[in-house]
């Protein structure tokens, strides 16, 4: 629903555009690549399968150009969901994006 804006409320924050990028060539070991043009924080990768279960992996920090490989062998990955979950240094906030592969 459309609703006025009220300049005494904060602007919203600038749209941010996911730093990720997947390499699909093994649909078992996709490659997530840091495409962003800053380092990001505390990187967490959720993998759910069909059968609701999970694993987590840390990942810590990931530099700008910096890839990482994933391994879905434990699943399949035709139903493998994988969430990544981050915190910029720009704004201090947590991000989450999902794909699956």
């Amino acid at each position: 629903m459309l609703h006025p804006l009220d300049p005494a409320e904060p602007t919203p924050p600038v749209a941010y555009c996911v730093p990720w990028v997947i390499t699909r060539r093994d649909r078992t070991h996709p490659v997530v690549l840091n495409a962003g043009r800053e380092a990001v924080d505390f990187v967490r990768v959720i993998r759910d399968d069909v059968d609701h279960h999970q694993m987590v992996d840390l990942w810590g920090q990931v530099l700008p150009g910096e890839t990482v490989e994933l391994c879905l062998c434990a699943s399949d990955p035709d139903e493998a969901v994988v969430s990544i979950a981050w915190f910029r240094q720009f704004d201090g906030l947590e991000y989450v994006w999902r794909f699956v592969v």
